[in-house]
């Protein structure tokens, strides 16, 4: 196993290399069972740079793993899965963003959101139109950004506005 990021490197190169008998006895390897049938070389490759990281640095958390199982099982069973909850932004919040030196001002309004006299229905929209390429409205306005102190969790965020 990798222990440095050089030897990550190294060991992330080393498949690609491989023929496809050996590529496939490779995957065994890693993951203690054969390849899956009829996927792609370049699947292939990807699966076992997943697997190559994850024994570096760490695996999804357990409860992450719960969550998928659960949804996995919830659509082998005919079910459907619902969005993931936004957040607990009350009507009347104004979410404050400097852009270019301006400072961004939006307001949450009961049906959407209001920037510039304008409504628009998600944060993304405003996003956009502020910065001229795509961005997830959330991250934009620092409600899903871990790194910063005043907003690492959007529950904490709900918690804060009740």
């Amino acid at each position: 196993m990798a222990r440095t990021l050089a030897q990550l490197k190294e060991r992330l190169e080393e498949p690609s290399k491989l023929g496809a008998l050996d590529l496939r006895a490779e995957w065994a390897a890693l993951f203690g069972r054969p390849s899956p049938r009829h996927v792609s070389r370049d699947i292939l490759l990807r699966g076992m740079a997943y697997r190559l990281q994850e024994q570096m640095y760490g695996g999804l958390k357990r409860a992450t793993l719960k969550q998928l199982k659960r949804l996995a099982a919830e659509l082998r069973d005919g079910g459907s899965i619902a969005p993931a909850p936004t957040a607990l932004l009350r009507p009347g919040v104004r979410l404050l963003r400097e852009w270019n030196g301006e400072t961004q001002i939006v307001e949450v309004l009961p049906d959407g959101f209001a920037w510039r006299g304008a409504q628009y229905q998600s944060l993304s929209a405003i996003a956009r139109a502020i910065t001229g390429v795509q961005w997830s409205g959330p991250k934009f306005f620092g409600l899903l950004d871990k790194h910063r102190k005043e907003a690492t969790d959007l529950r904490d965020l709900a918690a804060a506005l009740k």
